[in-house]
């Protein structure tokens, strides 16, 4: 319809001029001699084109103003999601939850350009308390404008189950609540986020949309943080039944079996029997060597095995010759250069040290050997881990296919380290001709050829620690039989 009608105003005008000036070469040279004819169509033109002309400016003053309006709309609508997704990155990223919220309360305040945004939430008696808030100075009730923190000056909780009200009474004389959505953490609310100005203020359903996806992030920012304090709370147990096992199935087992000794020399150096106290002894010497390896390595292994800025390969070879020093085996490490230059996600090198340090003491402890040859290479797209003796060896078919009747060598440990960041481990050996552990595990290519872990499944790292085993703890595994 609109369309005919344009049309129908232009042709109308065209129209009109062709009819003037028709009559200009008619009736108007009777009436009107030269030059008020060509005047009078000139005024006609004149006129015509002026009315078009103001109609279609209108029309394009009209268009453009609604394009600029839909430009601000989607550069602040673009502002609110980026402002989101920066949130939602510092909540996936595990950042600080205060500094998180804080920075959630500021993000509201700037964009949707209010004088202050309030976040409470309810405590541990289900008390509401302000956790974060960002105000400009003189809009708090302390004057501050603080970015964290509840006012001293007013009644730090409310009871359960108020409004906008519970933030209004942070606010100084003249503020108010204008707009307020909700704090979920699953499907229970536990508090709210609202915001503050001077003046009444209409918002926009986009304005509440806005709020409501930062009131979102606050929940995934608080289920975030219960995660964390639980897993860590699981290894932390996990640790201190680590230790207590080992410490009951290592050193309280060899502590009795030197008070047996102790007591045998006793009762030999008391029959005059110097020769046999001599023998118990030497037993009694070697035992306590065996127990300082035993100490220094439940040392070693309390302490973070792979920084970042050493890496996987940096880290090995340390352990490689601390290793050497300590069971007296020439101990061989090698890694191509870029295995060297790999950069792997920390999760992953901690994995990856832990068999080798596991593989390690079995070892030790089992093999019997002379040589022990360690080597990291990247393969395709996997890094290899390769840990090789010289020792007595062992059934490999029995050890692979039923690992958990090996459980003093922990093999269904290395097993379950390797799933956890998506590798797969093998074990080579035969009884009298030495053992071959391979820990394979996937990466991707790196733009500095190193390499980043694959979305590998995370659960395998928080199933262990649900079963009591710390992230970085060594589980005896690999293995040579006894």
């Amino acid at each position: 319809m609109y369309p005919r009608r344009r049309w129908a105003v232009v042709f109308g005008a065209i129209l009109l001029v062709g009819v003037v000036e028709a009559l200009s070469d008619t009736l108007l040279d009777a009436v009107l001699p030269f030059p008020f004819d060509t005047l009078v169509v000139l005024g006609v033109v004149a006129t015509v084109a002026i009315v078009a002309a103001w109609y279609a400016f209108r029309i394009i003053d009209r268009l453009t103003s609604d394009l600029i309006h839909r430009h601000q709309a989607l550069k602040s609508r673009n502002a609110a999601l980026r402002a989101v997704y920066n949130v939602s990155l510092a909540v996936s990223g595990q950042a600080d939850p205060d500094e998180t919220l804080a920075d959630i309360v500021e993000h509201a305040r700037r964009l949707l350009r209010v004088d202050a945004a309030l976040l409470a939430l309810q405590g541990p008696e289900d008390e509401v308390r302000l956790r974060a808030s960002s105000a400009s100075p003189g809009v708090l009730l302390d004057g501050t404008g603080g970015a964290t923190g509840g006012p001293p000056g007013a009644s730090p909780a409310t009871p359960n189950g108020g409004s906008s009200s519970d933030l209004s009474r942070y606010l100084a004389p003249g503020y108010a609540i204008r707009l307020e959505a909700p704090v979920g953490h699953g499907e229970t609310r536990v508090g709210s986020i609202g915001l503050a100005t001077a003046l009444p203020r209409r918002f926009s359903a986009a304005d509440l949309e806005t709020l409501s996806a930062l009131a979102t992030q606050v929940g995934l920012a608080l289920e975030a943080a219960r995660l964390r304090d639980e897993l860590r709370a699981l290894a932390v147990q996990g640790e201190r039944e680590r230790i207590a096992r080992e410490m009951h199935d290592g050193m309280a087992q060899v502590l009795g079996y030197v008070n047996t000794k102790s007591q045998a020399v006793e009762e030999l150096l008391a029959a005059g029997r110097v020769a046999e106290a001599g023998k118990q002894m030497a037993e009694l010497a070697a035992v306590a060597r065996s127990l300082y390896v035993d100490v220094r390595e439940a040392i070693l292994s309390l302490s973070p095995p792979v920084l970042p800025e050493r890496g996987l390969a940096a880290a090995l070879e340390e352990y490689a010759a601390r290793f050497a020093e300590s069971s007296k085996m020439a101990v061989r490490f090698r890694a191509s250069p870029e295995a060297s230059n790999l950069s792997l996600a920390p999760e992953v090198g901690a994995e990856m040290f832990g068999v080798a340090r596991e593989a390690l003491t079995n070892i030790r402890k089992h093999a019997y050997a002379q040589r022990v040859t360690i080597g990291l290479a990247v393969e395709g797209t996997e890094v290899l881990l390769r840990i090789a003796d010289d020792g007595v060896g062992f059934d490999s078919k029995r050890a692979g296919s039923e690992p958990e009747r090996w459980p003093h060598f922990g093999l269904a440990g290395m097993r379950e380290r390797a799933e956890a960041v998506g590798g797969r481990i093998e074990w080579r050996s035969q009884p009298g001709s030495g053992s071959t552990v391979e820990l394979r595990v996937p990466v991707v290519p790196g733009r500095d050829g190193g390499g980043v872990p694959p979305s590998g499944p995370p659960d395998g790292a928080i199933r262990r620690a649900a079963r009591h085993q710390a992230v970085q703890s060594p589980v005896p595994n690999h293995s040579e039989a006894d």
